[in-house]
């Protein structure tokens, strides 16, 4: 068992990367501003379905470029792919502040996307480069702890652009800042890359794979999950405003309280998982979780709202790393293929808020929103128990 000591000058600035990648979760905070902001002149019953485009734009740019990163990384080498992601992100973020408006929000939120999926794919990847041993678990665990503090401090961010500098919006600079900062302390980071083997794959092998029962209830497993996390990041701060008449500033707490519960809950559940098995750790949380959306549907009472994001937040945060895990043991002889797919299913960020937004101007509230997150988490109520069964069978 290798066990080398870890290099702290090259661990640091790929770790500081995963903050950057948490800047995706401020699709939540932007849509409800883009809402109250730039879609008053419209249709009401159109605002929802037209706000909820943000994180349609973002997400469902890893449908489209998952695959041809991987492609691109065997290329350029993974230290460049996330030098490229970072400076498309920088570019992203100035968008809204040289025109804010819907159709530019849109853009920046798709290049945002774009950025976003590229660093997924390629800043796991380099962390192995700098990180051999047992201790490449726990450091892979530490970037994603990272990320969950980015995506808790958003709404703080905002907050303090919107006293201190009169704007909610000066949160794009100070990302782009925080950007730029982690693609200088990378680029003079001496990183030394394992050589590339194996041939990249195109989208009809990944696809494939598909035809596979098991990973095709997996595939849409990781689709719904991050629907849901996508779902109640994007609903919570509307459900607020609406149902308890706060302001847009205020109600960005909402997706704070749900992140950092869910990161409390990864953290408890690393540990827990170390006990118990993850088939029974599913079934657990996915139950609780689906009981209390039943209850936000009908719930009014402010803290009470505040208390059921933290339950969903704590209860969802440990799910989709439990499928990620269950496809890669399921076809361990195409793990790389497996990995490629799933990073792809994070294209359900997408195709639940866009449902969401439909069946809100539908319903007329956030009802529909909560009802679109409530039927992605049944689906997931049912995978859980249906690969128990096929377990069992197997």
């Amino acid at each position: 068992m290798t066990n080398k000591k870890i290099n702290i000058s090259q661990i640091m600035p790929v770790l500081f990367g995963f903050f950057v990648m948490g800047f995706c979760d401020v699709v939540g905070i932007t849509s409800a501003h883009v809402k109250e902001d730039l879609l008053g002149g419209y249709d009401p019953a159109f605002r929802d379905t037209l706000s909820n485009l943000i994180p349609v734009a973002l997400f469902s740019m890893f449908l489209l470029f998952s695959i041809p990163t991987g492609m691109l990384m065997n290329k350029i080498g993974r230290k460049k792919t996330v030098i490229l992601s970072n400076a498309i992100t920088i570019v992203a973020m100035f968008i809204p502040l040289i025109e804010y408006s819907f159709v530019m929000s849109l853009i920046a939120f798709a290049l945002l996307g774009i950025a976003n999926t590229i660093l997924q794919v390629s800043l796991n990847p380099l962390i192995a480069n700098v990180v051999k041993g047992d201790r490449l678990t726990s450091s892979l665990t530490a970037g994603q702890f990272v990320k969950a503090i980015s995506s808790f401090s958003a709404p703080f961010i905002a907050a303090f652009a919107a006293s201190q500098l009169d704007n909610w919006q000066y949160i794009f600079p100070i990302y782009a800042l925080i950007t730029l900062l982690s693609t200088v302390w990378l680029i003079f980071t001496p990183i030394k890359e394992d050589p590339i083997e194996e041939k990249a794959n195109s989208f009809g092998s990944v696809m494939a794979l598909l035809k596979d029962k098991t990973i095709l209830l997996l595939f849409l497993g990781i689709l719904f999950v991050v629907g849901v996390d996508v779902g109640v990041n994007t609903a919570s701060s509307k459900i607020l405003m609406e149902r308890c008449g706060l302001s847009s500033i205020e109600a960005g707490y909402g997706p704070s309280v749900y992140f950092a519960l869910r990161t409390l809950g990864a953290f408890l559940g690393a540990i827990s998982l170390a006990k118990f098995s993850s088939s029974k750790f599913f079934k657990i949380n996915i139950v609780v979780a689906v009981a209390a959306l039943v209850i936000l549907i009908f719930m009014q009472n402010q803290y009470a709202v505040f208390v059921i994001f933290g339950v969903i937040g704590f209860t969802i945060a440990n799910i989709f790393p439990i499928i990620f895990g269950m496809a890669i043991q399921a076809r361990p002889d195409k793990s790389n293929e497996i990995s490629g797919l799933m990073i792809t299913g994070v294209f359900g960020g997408a195709v639940l808020p866009f449902l969401m937004g439909i069946l809100s101007d539908v319903v007329g509230s956030q009802t529909g929103s909560v009802i679109v997150i409530l039927s992605g988490a049944l689906y997931l109520t049912f995978a859980a128990f249906a690969l128990s069964t096929k377990k069992h069978e197997d």
